[in-house]
């Protein structure tokens, strides 16, 4: 069994089974020993990495996480206590800077689109209180408490070693000095003692114990420092010394050991231990001078060496690369310098300035030198590449449009030229980041949350490069192609109905009927804004393939997510101005996916597949995901629900169709179903007659569910039903984003055969209650699923489960199939709003396309929106129909049906 960590949407840590048993899975012993501390909660989880599993081989997941508790445990080591003997001093948190670099670095994992500085404050804040809970029961405080945690982490005595400046010795212009920390002041601040004194005052057998104490933490430091070794055997460590530079350097280079060994040290202000005072390859990108900015634009280059942003002189420089010691003083301080490094780092970037001037710096060579990713030809060699040693920057017109890139909000937004609705402020943002960057002839992945609007962003968009090119020859306007499954070729219609109307559209698809019974061909796209298609029909249009589009846009672009496939690959081949990805998956979460997808968008930006496997590779070993991250987070616009900028826009309940296409297994059995519904009205009337319609509407509904539930073979595929595909497509994106649903229908029979699909989407079992389910387990199965751990998911028939329930964990809420009375399915999405629910939920309800359920569903859409009155079930204005109008209600649509 192998275990994966995952990062809910409140920001605690669990730890599951492993969905893939790819390199972020934990199995053995550990992975049972971790899942079980997490299920105490994230701080004890994470004081278990820390402690029990310090020295266990971890995936970078789980590493990440164990890294972050080392920090505090390191820190709690490193501070002084103060008050009561063995107490927890206050330990610093890190700053939020030093936070936010954290999530830079995290690695992916499920959920790794909810961490943020705020979340890892709450972890700090929570291990805190843990640790100072636990400690309380030791009669040893800190130090007892840490020794049986893990003898490594034992803190003893307080040592602090001085290194200080001497100018008044050019030969030895350092001096160091070792003191201890024997009491506090009458005042209560720290007083420090020439460590020699040590000797004096814990003279004496019975002082024995307190001087050995004293000097574990410097034992410790000798086992990993030979400087350390050197003065502790002589005896050199009890006196003041005075340094030539290079001996001030092999002290200064060891101050990571120092600190982890347990001692305190003190060094001049102009040597900080993250980033010391160095020379710097400084290697600056910009855009040429008197040139557009855009993907095809080459890009400047030039390369010198600075010291804290100043250029070096050629002399300055020269005297460096001839130092010898490690620290040499230049410009009036001193300078750390490792001349190999230097003079590596700089013979690597002169050779790349002059590749670039040759053959020229493309765009996405630049942003990936930028973002501290390798040219792709350098993928596999670290060769000059040490960024201690190098600085990469953007001149200010590539730093302006990354500004621009970056945050989407800095841009001027204006209304869409005839978009027939109020855009909320963020999908403002949308639009006007969209635009931006398509008009750099850069791909662009909106990311936002199901329920957020992307359609209308995107349709934005298109309303305003539509608004661009009115000035020129019909003949030689581009229309966009938006490729879509074909299950959304209707909302896309709708929508562009309602919202577009200017926008002129064909849909290249049997069910689209636009063009009468013919194929929509390449002479129809002349004149049009628009062309709209399936991925399905993408792979079997030549003409579609070989066009010149202005956008190509992809709708649930997950479906391109295996870069292996015949769809993929198809889509990659497409030639426009520029792409545009639309998805509610988290893209960042599973980098092969991420590849597939950019090698669409910015096909070069994350190079080739093997060179991308091997930068993969480095940043594990390295245990840092920023450069990616960095890399491709311009081009990734993704808002949450959450998002307190976005959460006081949104409704509290948004409503869509989710339209369904037949299996060809489905549409032969509608329409025998049809017929035999002819023959047996031609003799049936009266109440005889309003039964056998309202059975066979029944039927027609069982139909549309699964083939299964008709004929009885318990055999449920997902295959054979429209249906159980697109709830399987629906919920593998909530799965990503763990956010639970509710799943009504009507039908007791098909509660289980919806559970078995789901577990099997979601990874994990979930809950079923209907009329059969005892009433004192409907408690258990509600508490259980309001857990924040719970079950993901929750089939409920809707008679059952439409009353008496408090279910507000879930925020999406699933109408399986109809009960055609709007009172009825209202009061099951009710059990979401019950007190005590704070997020917006979304209601997708089911609707087989060209289907009796289509007609319905429109039909109450209609009466709603004349009346807003609560109509009776729509069964029954069907039996009133005649026969004529009946069979022409409940009549196939072929084209509509299938997805041909």
């Amino acid at each position: 069994m192998a275990f994966e960590l995952f990062l809910s949407p409140q920001g605690h840590l669990h730890v599951r089974e492993a969905a893939d048993l790819d390199g972020a899975a934990l199995d053995g012993a550990v992975g049972k020993r971790v899942h079980a501390a997490f299920a105490g909660g994230t701080a004890r989880g994470l004081l278990h990495l820390a402690t029990t599993e310090l020295q266990s081989s971890l995936p970078p997941t789980f590493g990440f996480a164990r890294d972050f508790a080392r920090l505090y445990l390191t820190r709690l080591c490193q501070t002084p206590a103060d008050g009561e003997a063995g107490a927890v001093p206050p330990i610093p948190q890190p700053s939020e800077t030093d936070l936010a670099f954290q999530v830079l670095h995290a690695p992916p994992m499920h959920g790794c689109e909810y961490l943020s500085a705020d979340v890892l404050a709450t972890w700090w804040s929570d291990l805190d209180l843990l640790v100072r809970a636990e400690v309380e029961h030791y009669k040893g405080g800190v130090q007892a408490y840490l020794s049986e945690r893990n003898p490594q982490w034992r803190l003893v005595g307080r040592v602090t070693f001085h290194l200080a400046e001497n100018k008044r010795d050019e030969e030895h212009p350092f001096a160091f000095l070792a003191t201890f920390i024997p009491r506090l002041s009458a005042k209560g601040s720290v007083q420090h003692e020439p460590l020699g004194k040590a000797l004096q005052q814990y003279a004496g057998a019975k002082n024995r114990a307190a001087l050995l104490s004293l000097l574990v933490p410097i034992q410790r430091a000798t086992e990993r420092s030979s400087l350390i070794k050197e003065m502790f055997e002589s005896g050199e460590i009890y006196h003041p010394l005075a340094w030539t530079p290079r001996e001030a350097y092999r002290f200064l280079q060891d101050i990571p050991v120092f600190e982890e060994s347990g001692l305190v040290v003190r060094v001049p202000d102009w040597w900080k231990s993250s980033h010391p005072p160095r020379p710097v390859v400084n290697v600056k990108i910009d855009a040429r001078k008197k040139s557009t900015l855009s993907v095809s634009a080459l890009l400047d280059f030039s390369v010198n060496v600075t010291l804290e942003g100043e250029p070096l002189t050629e002399s300055e420089l020269e005297q460096l690369l001839e130092s010898v010691g490690g620290l040499v003083a230049i410009k009036g301080k001193w300078v750390e310098v490792d001349r190999e490094k230097l003079a590596e780092a700089l013979q690597h970037w002169k050779k790349v300035e002059r590749d670039a001037r040759k053959s020229g710096l493309s765009f996405y060579e630049g942003m990936r030198l930028l973002s501290g990713v390798p040219r792709e030809r350098d993928a596999t060699s670290s060769t000059g590449q040490d960024h201690e040693w190098v600085g990469l920057t953007a001149g200010a017109a590539l730093e302006e449009t990354l500004k621009k890139l970056r945050s989407p909000e800095s841009l001027a937004s204006t209304d869409p030229p005839g978009l027939r609705a109020q855009l909320r402020p963020y999908q403002q943002t949308g639009v006007s980041w969209l635009r931006f960057v398509t008009g750099l002839g850069l791909g662009a992945c909106l990311a936002d949350d199901m329920g957020l609007g992307k359609t209308v962003q995107v349709i934005g968009l298109l309303l305003h490069r539509k608004s661009n090119r009115k000035d020129d020859e019909p003949t030689q306007a581009k229309p966009s192609l938006l490729v879509v499954p074909a299950s959304l070729l209707a909302n896309w219609k709708a929508e562009l109905e309602r919202f577009a109307p200017t926008i002129s559209f064909l849909i290249a698809h049997p069910s689209g009927n636009m063009t009468g019974n013919r194929q929509v061909e390449k002479q129809d796209a002349q004149g049009l804004d628009l062309l709209i298609t399936t991925y399905g029909m993408l792979s079997r249009t030549q003409w579609l393939r070989e066009h010149d589009w202005d956008l190509v846009i992809l709708d649930e672009a997950q479906a391109i997510k295996n870069s292996g496939t015949r769809q993929s690959r198809t889509v990659k081949e497409l030639k426009s101005a520029a792409r545009v990805v639309m998805t509610g998956t988290p893209v960042e979460n599973r980098l092969s996916d991420l590849w597939s997808l950019f090698d669409f968008l910015n096909p070069g930006l994350l190079g080739g597949a093997k060179a991308f496997a091997d930068f993969v590779k480095q940043m594990e070993a390295r245990a840092s995901y920023q450069p990616l991250r960095t890399l491709v987070g311009p081009y990734i616009l993704r808002r949450l629900k959450t998002d307190k900028r976005v959460i006081a826009d949104l409704p509290e309940k948004v409503e869509m169709s989710a339209f369904c296409t037949l299996s060809r297994e489905q549409a032969a059995l509608y329409e025998q179903a049809v017929r035999d519904l002819a023959q047996k009205l031609e003799v049936a009337d009266g109440i005889q007659r309003r039964g056998l319609v309202l059975a066979q509407l029944m039927k027609l509904k069982q139909i549309c569910n699964h083939p299964a539930q008709l004929v009885g073979t318990g055999d449920y595929a997902p295959e054979h039903s429209g249906k159980f595909q697109r709830l399987a497509e629906i919920c593998e994106e909530l799965g990503e984003r763990q956010e639970k649903a509710l799943v009504f229908t009507q039908f007791r029979e098909i509660t289980g055969p919806l559970a078995q699909l789901l577990e099997g989407v979601f990874g994990r079992p979930g809950l079923v209650l209907h009329g059969g389910t005892p009433v004192a387990q409907r408690r258990r199965l509600v508490e259980s699923f309001q857990r924040e751990d719970g079950p993901p998911f929750f089939v409920l028939s809707l008679k059952a489960g439409g009353t008496g329930l408090n279910l507000t964990a879930a925020c999406h809420v699933i109408h399986f199939d109809r009960w055609w009375n709007p009172a009825v399915e209202n009061q099951a999405t009710d059990r979401t709003f019950r007190i005590g629910q704070t997020r917006n939920v979304l209601v997708h309800k089911f609707v087989c396309r060209g289907t009796v359920e289509e007609r319905i569903d429109a039909m109450i859409a209609e009466k709603k929106s004349l009346s807003g009155d609560v109509i009776d079930g729509a069964e029954t204005l069907l039996t009133e129909m005649s026969d004529k109008q009946l069979l022409d209600f409940v009549r196939l649509d072929v084209h509509k049906a299938l997805d041909n």
